[in-house]
């Protein structure tokens, strides 16, 4: 884990417990005033899939050697309705693998503005759900301007690494909901492919909120050719962050080192009806040759502009950068790429043991101001490390979380500050990392928001307990979000600091590649985050952010 750690620095220069409403106001700072927070509130309780066995859970664990963690909620991603402020959507992982996807995916309704939820879970994606496929990865959902919910699943069977050359699936669904997401249509395929050398990947879907009928779906495919033994083995892991971290240290300097090649061009599927029948799946931007795309998400402008941002790995000579590429005809013809800003950045890991965590560090958050179009990104980097984390494997800079703006529609970027107000700690500076972030603005336009972990009250008391924390933080747009001072007001989201020793592991402690956040209505926010409840156990929680 240190080398993967390293190169991609070089490549790229207790429990949680609910309470009753707390109002948190502090003294005005510069840039942001005072919010107020609602209850801690989970959002999804209990295991669905606990009484399932057409997924053949024994025989997965024999024939591939994974390992099931069952009762955990992780990597969730959360809409409002436009059509009433008071209605949530948040989708998730529900019993993640070790190795790859989980059982299916669950999506969970509030109607009440976050206060209590129930489930509601997309049918014909996994053996759980009534489909045909073994596991099920990265849940994206969102609501058109008339209140059609979406549920975007990646789908897969995984692949056996003895015999590498035998088919696995993978397959790109979106479920449609026409009461709100309170029932699900018999989703579509965007794109299916059985074969060992391909693998769809890190999908989203965005409903454009400037013109009601169109969606966007947009993933990477990646390929390897000529067809190798080695080549089918990598895609064998099933995950799609792990692999593109392998391809970017291969590529370093030049020729992979693997015996074969690789590509992973954005691919788009587009709705003009809001989801009742969808376009052709076909690559919209060709990275070439051992370059790929990752982390593809569409955002739109108010204007109407379509903008996909992405991923580049190893198409600049950076290495790791936020690329984008722009449509004025919603969707039908594409610019080629543009780059807001490259990534520097290692890695988080557990800050007194020094295990690797699966976080964020090749991805990105992006949201727009609905009201002016300024486009933000939120990103881990360590460009801003001060000090060194030291490991058991050896010393890594410290991860935290920067942000970039674009007050021209992308034309333009602002050089990138650091905004997590994590503490300095000159006795173990591996709390001072930062990781996993989320930005959106207000509906308002008036306030952005970013949320992200660190481990501040971490003292490794009692030993073994490795405390973990959920923050927010604010920044007025008045007052100028390109200068960090203006970040401010910063509150912590979780009741009680969790043990990140106690996320599964899967290729690092796991919550998730992503957290949610929404804007709902002009002044209100809805972080949706994991933390850890018990060995190998997570849940899922939120609460409702007033702003001024």
């Amino acid at each position: 884990m240190k080398s993967i750690f390293r190169r991609l620095s070089r490549l790229a220069s207790p429990s949680i417990a609910g309470s009753g409403v707390i109002a948190l106001t502090c003294a005005i700072g510069p840039g942001a005033q005072a919010q107020v927070l609602g209850p801690l509130v989970q959002v999804a309780a209990g295991d669905p899939f606990s009484g399932c066995t057409s997924d053949q859970v024994n025989a997965q664990e024999s024939a591939f050697g994974s390992i099931l963690f069952p009762a955990t909620s992780i990597e969730p991603w959360v809409a409002a309705d436009p059509t009433n402020p008071s209605r949530l959507l948040a989708g998730h992982q529900q019993d993640r693998w070790n190795d790859g996807g989980s059982r299916g995916l669950v999506g969970v309704v509030s109607n009440d503005a976050g206060g209590t939820w129930t489930n509601t879970i997309p049918t014909g994606v996994t053996d759980c759900t009534g489909g045909k496929f073994r596991r099920a990865s990265d849940p994206w959902v969102d609501f058109a301007q008339n209140g059609t919910a979406f549920f975007f699943s990646l789908t897969l069977d995984p692949a056996q690494p003895t015999t590498p050359f035998g088919a696995r699936n993978s397959a790109m669904l979106v479920s449609r909901s026409v009461d709100h997401g309170a029932t699900w249509q018999s989703p579509v395929t965007l794109i299916q492919n059985n074969s060992p050398h391909v693998l769809n990947d890190k999908n989203s879907l965005t409903a454009d909120p400037t013109a009601n009928g169109f969606v966007y779906a947009v993933w990477d495919q990646l390929s390897v050719f000529p067809p190798t033994k080695e080549g089918a083995e990598l895609l064998a892991e099933n995950d799609g962050v792990v692999i593109a971290r392998k391809l970017l240290n291969a590529a370093a300097g030049g020729a992979p080192v693997f015996k074969f090649n690789f590509t992973g061009p954005t691919f788009f599927s587009r709705s003009t009806d809001n989801g009742g029948t969808w376009s052709t799946a076909a690559p919209i931007y060709q990275p070439g040759t051992n370059r790929q795309t990752i982390d593809n998400i569409v955002r739109v402008l108010p204007n109407g502009t379509v903008l996909d941002f992405f991923t580049a790995i190893n198409v600049t000579a950076q290495g790791l950068n936020i690329g984008y590429i722009a449509s004025t005809d919603k969707g039908g013809y594409w610019s080629g790429p543009a780059f807001a800003s490259n990534i520097q950045v290692v890695g988080v890991v557990t800050p007194d043991t020094g295990q690797p965590i699966r976080d964020a560090s090749i991805l990105y958050s992006v949201a727009v101001n609905p009201v002016t179009g300024a486009i933000y990104l939120a990103w881990q980097d360590d460009r801003f490390s001060a000090g060194t984390c030291t490991t058991p494997t050896g010393s890594i800079p410290i991860d935290g979380i920067v942000f970039s703006e674009s007050d021209d529609g992308g034309a333009t970027w602002s050089a990138p500050v650091m905004i997590n107000k994590t503490p300095a700690n000159a006795t173990n500076p591996c709390r001072q990392q930062a990781f996993v972030p989320a930005v959106v603005a207000a509906g308002d336009g008036k306030t952005i928001v970013v949320t992200y972990y660190d481990f501040r009250n971490d003292t490794n008391t009692p030993a073994g307990f490795e405390s973990t924390d959920y923050f927010a933080l604010f920044c007025s747009t008045s007052g100028g979000c390109t200068n960090p001072v203006n970040w401010g007001n910063e509150r912590r989201l979780t009741d009680a600091s969790f043990n990140i020793l106690d996320a599964p592991v899967a290729r690092g402690h796991f919550l998730g590649d992503y957290m949610g956040l929404t804007a709902s209505g002009p002044t209100t926010v809805y972080p949706v985050f994991g933390t850890a409840t018990g060995h190998n156990v997570t849940a899922e929680f939120t609460r409702k952010i007033t702003l001024p």
